[in-house]
C-alpha cells in the first residue's frame, strides 16, 4: 500500500474515527495511516494549532470555523475535519495533490495520437486540493516525494506534468505488494523524468520503425487490396517488441513465445522473427510449396515460426511465433501452456528464462472471457509462468465498432487489477514512450515474475482489412487519420527539431529508408537467418506422422513385475507419522490388497500405475482439471492430506528410482482457458503426457473452441502433432441432462484422417495400455476418452495384474461367454452399457446374444471389427447405445459401415436435450434399451 494512500477513496468520518484511535495509540491503525497522521502532526507542531485541534488560522491555512462535529460524508472538503483541505497545511495538500497525481493523472494523460481524450475527471487541479497560482512560487519539502528534492510548487506540478501527463499514463497504484509499488513507482517517477536514449538507441528506435513502414509500404505496392491486416497506425509495435526482447534478453531471458492475433502479424515476422520477404511473398502469390500430404494448411497470418537471434548485446535468443486460428485471444492459454512446458523440462523450473509475449487487440482484450480466464491463472501454481508481458494494439475500433459500444471499462486492460499488474498506456506516435514501456515491462516481469499490460493507443489507417472500408461507420476519425502522418514521420521530425540527430545522419538513415523500400520492390534476395532447433524440436522431428497401417493393431504397451512392484510400493505408502482421514485409510488399504494380495485393479489403480510406469521410463507425466488429485468421484486419490496438518502427500513423487516428472494439479473452475494451457503444454514437450479431466465430459463444450480449432485441426493445419488426452466423465446413470453425455457424437463428427483417438473404454488394462499408448506410438495423436463415472467402483470392472504385465490396447473386445454357433444376433456397442447388458444376459440366461464392445471408435477398427464378425454366421447385427439416436455413434457408424455392415439401432429416441432429468423415466428408458437388444421385449 502506498504510504499516502489516505486521500484517493478515503470516506472521512472513518478517517476521523482513525484519527481518534491514532491520537489514543498511534500504533493501534494500519502503518499507512501512522504515516500520514505522523505528517499531519509534523505540520500541525510546525504550523501550530487552534485551541480546537486544527490548524493554525493565518500563514499556511486558509480561515475556515472548524467543527466538533464528525464529517458524515465522504467529502473532501467537509468542515472541521481532518480531510478539511480548508484546514490543512499546505505541505500536506501537496503531498495530497502527488498521490492523486500517481493516482489519477492517467486520465488525463496524453496517450492518444488522434482524437482528444474523454474529460473522466481526474480531479488532479491545484483547486481541488485548497492550492492556488499564489502557491507556485512557495518551496515544498514534498518535492522529495518525487525525487527532485524541496522544491517551488511549480517545479513539482511541472515534474508532475512531464511523469503523468504527458505520452504515458500509468496505473499502479492499486498494487498490494508495498515492495513491488515502491520499485514501479520509483521507476516511473525517476526514470521517466530521466529518459534520453543514446544516439544508438535512437539509430535503433528508428532502423525499427523504418522496417516496418517499409514492410507496410512494399506489401501496400505489391498486393494492393489483398487482405494483409496491416499494422499501418500502430508501427510503433515493432520498436517495442524489439525493445522487450533486447532488454530481457540482457536480464536472462533466452527463449519467447508470442501469441498475437492477425493484425500486423506479418510485419512481426519480417522484422521481430526474421522471416524473409521473398518466404512471405511467395506465400501471397501461392508460389510457397505447402506439403498437403501432411494436411491442408492456413492462411498465411495464421502460421507459426522460429527463429534464432542475436541481440545487439550478443545475446543468443529464440524466438517463437505461435500458430493460432481467427478466435481472437484463443491462442494465449496455449502460449502460457508451452512457455510452462519448456521452464519445467528445459529450464529446470527457472521462470526467468522463458517469456510469454501476449499481443492483443483493444476490443478483444475487453470481450473475450479467455482474457479473463488466462489472466486469473497467472499466479496459479499450476499454471504461473513468471510473468506475462501483454501488449495491446489500442487501434480504438474492433472490426468497425467504436470503443464506446466495445466495453463498459474506461480502458481496454482493466482486467489487469484482477491480479495488481501495472498499466502503461502509451501513445503510439510516441516511439520513445513505446520503448521505455518496453524497457519498464522487461524489467518489471524479469524482478517480479508477475504479469504486466502495456496498452499503446495507436489508430488503424485502413479498415479492418486492406479492402474494407472504415468511413462506413467512423467518417470522422478516419478524415483525421488519412492525413495524419505515420509514427516514423513523426520521430524524424522529431529528432531534427531537437537535434539529437544532425541533419547528416538523418538524411543518411532516410536515405537507407528509400534504399531499403526500393530493394524490396525489386525483390533483392535475403538470406534467411541460421537456425538450430531447440531440444524440443529435435525431438519431434525424430517422430515421424502416422500411417493409417498404425491403427491396425496397437504396440506392446506391457511393463515388467518389479516395475509394478516399485509403483505399486509408492502408491501404498505414507510418511511416517503422516495421519489421513478415516476414508483414505480404508482406500489405501484396498489399494493394497488389490496390488499385493488379489492381484486384481481397479480402474485408479490402473491409472496411477501407468502414470508411475510412465515416470519410470522418464517420461513426463501431468496432469489437470477441477479436482483432478482425488477426483470429481474421490476414485483417484493421486494425493492425500494429513487430518491434523492438512500437509500434501503426493504418491507418486516418492516413487524411486526415475527420471519422470510427476505433475497433479487442481485447476480453476474453467474449461476453455485450462484446455488450451494443456493443448500447449503438449505442443512443447514429446515426452509428456498431458492429460485434462473434465469435472464431467459434459462441461468440455466450455472448451468448444480449443477444441475445434486446435485439438482436432492443428496437425493438419499447422503441421503440429499433440499427444494430450482429454478424460470426459460420460454415462447414462439418472444424473439428468447435464451429468450424463461428453457429447461423443460431436468429436466423431470432427474426426477424420486419423486426427484424433477417440475411446470409450470398459477395462481398467485397457485404459492402461491406452495411456502408454499415447507415447509408445513414434507419433503423438489427441486422444479423448469417454471415461467412466460408476464403473469406477463396479465389482466386475477390475483386471488381473496378468494384463499389466504383456499385451496391447485392445481396440475391441470380443465376447468369449457364448457359443458362435448358437448366436442369432451380435450386439455392438461401446462403454458402460455393456455392463448393463451383460448384467441382465447374465440373470436372464440369455445365450443367442453375442456383446462385441469398440474400445476405440476413431479410427474405427473396421479390419478387427468384420473379423469378429465373422464367426457368427447369418447372426443379425444391432447397435446398441444409451444416448439418443441423434446422438453418441450411431450417425458416425452408418457414415462409415453403411455400404459394407447392414444394422440396426437400439438406442434412446431422438431428443432435443441429452437425458432425461426424471430418475424414474431413466430406469424405464435404461431397462428397455437393454431388454429390447436381448430380445427379452
Amino acid at each position: 500500500m502506498d504510504k499516502f494512500s489516505y486521500i484517493a477513496n478515503a470516506h472521512v468520518a472513518y478517517i476521523d474515527e482513525l484519527y481518534v484511535e491514532y491520537k489514543k495509540n498511534p500504533e493501534s491503525v494500519d502503518p499507512s495511516w501512522k504515516s500520514f497522521f505522523d505528517g499531519f502532526e509534523f505540520a500541525i507542531t510546525q504550523y501550530g494549532e487552534d485551541e480546537n485541534g486544527g490548524a493554525l488560522k493565518g500563514t499556511s491555512m486558509a480561515e475556515a470555523e472548524p467543527s466538533t462535529t464528525p464529517a458524515s460524508s465522504g467529502s473532501l472538503a467537509t468542515k472541521g475535519t481532518i480531510m478539511d483541505m480548508e484546514l490543512l497545511p499546505k505541505e500536506i495538500k501537496v503531498r495530497a495533490l502527488i498521490h492523486a497525481y500517481r493516482s489519477r493523472a492517467h486520465l488525463r494523460s496524453k496517450t492518444n495520437p488522434v482524437r482528444e481524450r474523454k474529460d473522466r475527471k481526474a480531479l488532479i487541479d491545484l483547486e481541488d486540493f485548497g492550492l492556488d497560482q499564489q502557491d507556485l512560487n512557495t518551496e515544498f519539502q514534498a518535492g522529495k516525494e518525487i525525487g527532485i528534492g524541496t522544491a517551488k510548487l511549480s517545479k513539482i506540478m511541472e515534474a508532475l506534468k512531464t511523469i503523468y501527463e504527458g505520452p504515458m499514463g500509468f496505473e499502479y497504484l492499486y498494487i498490494r505488494d508495498p515492495e513491488m509499488l515502491d520499485w514501479f513507482k520509483t521507476k516511473v517517477e525517476k526514470e521517466a523524468l530521466a529518459f534520453n536514449p543514446s544516439v544508438e538507441e535512437k539509430k535503433q528506435i528508428l532502423s525499427k520503425l523504418n522496417q516496418a513502414v517499409v514492410f507496410e509500404n512494399f506489401l501496400h505496392t505489391k498486393y494492393i487490396g489483398q487482405k494483409r491486416f496491416s499494422l499501418e497506425g500502430g508501427e510503433s509495435t515493432i520498436p517495442f517488441l524489439d525493445a522487450v526482447v533486447n532488454a530481457s534478453a540482457d536480464l536472462g531471458v533466452e527463449e519467447f513465445m508470442l501469441g498475437m492475433a492477425h493484425r500486423g502479424r506479418l510485419n512481426v515476422l519480417a522484422n521481430i522473427m526474421g522471416k524473409t520477404y521473398e518466404q512471405i511473398f511467395s506465400e501471397f502469390e501461392g508460389t510457397a510449396k505447402p506439403d498437403l500430404t501432411m494436411g491442408d494448411g492456413d492462411v498465411k497470418y495464421h502460421m507459426g515460426y522460429s527463429s534464432d537471434l542475436v541481440t545487439p548485446n550478443n545475446k543468443k535468443i529464440h524466438l517463437k511465433l505461435a500458430p493460432n486460428p481467427s478466435h481472437l485471444e484463443a491462442v494465449n492459454p496455449v502460449v502460457e501452456g508451452f512457455i510452462r512446458a519448456k521452464i519445467d523440462s528445459q529450464h529446470k523450473g527457472d521462470s526467468k528464462k522463458a517469456m510469454a509475449i501476449l499481443i492483443h487487440g483493444d476490443a478483444a482484450v475487453a470481450g473475450q472471457g479467455i482474457v479473463y480466464e488466462v489472466t486469473q491463472m497467472a499466479e496459479l501454481k499450476g499454471y504461473n509462468t513468471g510473468g506475462t508481458i501483454h501488449f495491446v494494439i489500442n487501434n480504438q475500433v474492433g472490426f468497425t465498432t467504436d470503443f464506446d459500444d466495445a466495453r463498459s471499462s474506461i480502458y481496454c486492460t482493466d482486467v489487469a487489477k484482477i491480479i495488481d499488474a501495472p498499466v502503461i498506456h502509451v501513445n503510439g506516435d510516441n516511439a520513445e514512450a513505446v520503448v521505455f514501456a518496453a524497457r519498464l515491462a522487461s524489467e518489471f516481469r524479469q524482478k517480479f515474475n508477475k504479469d504486466i499490460f502495456v496498452d499503446m493507443v495507436c489508430y488503424r489507417r485502413h479498415g479492418h482489412n486492406e479492402s474494407d472500408e472504415p468511413k462506413f461507420t467512423q467518417p470522422s476519425l478516419y478524415n483525421i487519420i488519412s492525413k495524419h502522418p505515420n509514427p516514423r514521420e513523426i520521430y524524424v521530425k522529431k529528432l531534427t527539431e531537437r537535434g539529437d540527430f544532425d541533419a547528416k545522419i538523418a538524411k543518411q538513415m532516410d536515405e537507407e529508408f528509400r534504399q531499403l523500400l526500393q530493394d524490396r520492390l525489386n525483390m533483392v534476395k535475403e538470406k534467411p537467418l541460421p537456425y538450430q532447433q531447440t531440444k524440443f524440436e529435435t525431438v519431434w522431428e525424430s517422430l515421424r506422422r502416422s500411417t493409417p497401417e498404425d491403427f491396425e493393431l496397437s504396440p506392446e504397451t506391457g511393463i515388467s513385475e518389479e516395475t509394478i512392484k516399485v509403483v505399486a510400493d509408492a502408491l501404498t505408502t505414507i510418511p511416517k507419522g503422516f495421519k489421513p482421514i478415516k476414508q483414505i485409510e480404508v482406500q489405501l488399504k484396498q489399494r493394497k490388497d488389490m496390488f499385493f494380495n488379489s492381484k486384481s485393479l481397479n480402474w485408479a489403480a490402473a491409472e496411477l500405475l501407468a502414470y508411475g510406469s510412465l515416470l519410470k521410463d522418464g517420461e513426463t507425466v501431468r496432469i489437470t482439471g477441477q479436482d483432478c488429485q482425488r477426483g470429481t468421484f474421490s476414485h483417484r486419490h493421486a494425493v492425500v492430506h494429513d487430518a491434523n496438518t492438512n500437509t500434501p502427500h503426493n504418491f507418486l513423487k516418492e516413487l524411486k528410482g526415475h527420471d519422470g516428472k510427476f505433475y497433479i494439479y487442481n485447476s480453476l473452475l474453467s474449461e476453455y482457458a485450462v484446455l488450451g494451457f494443456e493443448y500447449g503444454y503438449g505442443m512443447a514437450n514429446p515426452h509428456s503426457l498431458t492429460v485434462w479431466e473434465a469435472q464431467f465430459g459434459d462441461f468440455a463444450n466450455g472448451a468448444q473452441t480449443m477444441i475445434d480449432q486446435f485439438i482436432t485441426s492443428g496437425e493438419s493445419k499447422w503441421q503440429k502433432m499433440n499427444g494430450l488426452v482429454m478424460l470426459l466423465p460420460h454415462g447414462y446413470e439418472g444424473q439428468g441432462p447435464e451429468h450424463s453425455n461428453a457429447r461423443p457424437e460431436r468429436f466423431l463428427q470432427l474426426s477424420a484422417e486419423y486426427n484424433i483417438i477417440v475411446a470409450n473404454i470398459t477395462e481398467p488394462s485397457n485404459f492402461f495400455h491406452l495411456l502408454r499408448r499415447q507415447l509408445a506410438w513414434e507419433f503423438r495423436k489427441p486422444c479423448v476418452v469417454m471415461s467412466p463415472k460408476s464403473l469406477l467402483r463396479h465389482p466386475k470392472v477390475m483386471s488381473p495384474i496378468s494384463e499389466f504385465t504383456n499385451g496391447r490396447f485392445r481396440e475391441i473386445i470380443l465376447d468369449t461367454k457364448t457359443n458362435p454357433d448358437e448366436v442369432k444376433r451380435v450386439v455392438l456397442c461401446s462403454g458402460k452399457i455393456y455392463y448393463d447388458l451383460e448384467e441382465v444376459r447374465e440373470k436372464e440366461k440369455v445365450t443367442d446374444v453375442a456383446i462385441i464392445r469398440i474400445e476405440q471408435l476413431h479410427p474405427l477398427p473396421k479390419k478387427q471389427m468384420f473379423e469378429a464378425l465373422k464367426q457368427y454366421k447369418n447372426a443379425e447385427v444391432f447397435w446398441v447405445q444409451e444416448e439418443p439416436e441423434n446422438m453418441g455413434y450411431w450417425n458416425y457408424l452408418l457414415r462409415l459401415l453403411y455400404k459394407e455392415l447392414p444394422m440396426e439401432l437400439i438406442a434412446r429416441k431422438n431428443s432435443a436435450s441429452p437425458a432425461t432429468g426424471y430418475n424414474k423415466v431413466h430406469v424405464e428408458e435404461q431397462t428397455a434399451i437393454v431388454r429390447k437388444a436381448l430380445k427379452l421385449s
